[in-house]
């Protein structure tokens, strides 16, 4: 499987952004994205990671 790098923002954040020449806001807001999405992943990996956790003890407890 090939991959391509995506970024993009809201219609109204994009419109704005596209009016700068330099593209340093048009950077920072799609850094601002990708640090926003990482906590979700973060809050639903450690939840998980406790239910493997409580299930694994559960198990050791039963044998």
């Amino acid at each position: 499987m090939a991959t391509l790098p995506a970024e993009a923002q809201c219609a109204m954040c994009r419109a704005v952004l596209e009016s700068e020449e330099k593209g340093q806001a048009a950077e920072g807001i799609n850094n601002g994205i990708i640090y926003l999405m990482i906590f979700p992943y973060l809050l639903v990996g450690g939840v998980g990671y406790a239910i493997y956790r409580m299930r694994k003890k559960a198990k050791e407890t039963e044998t």
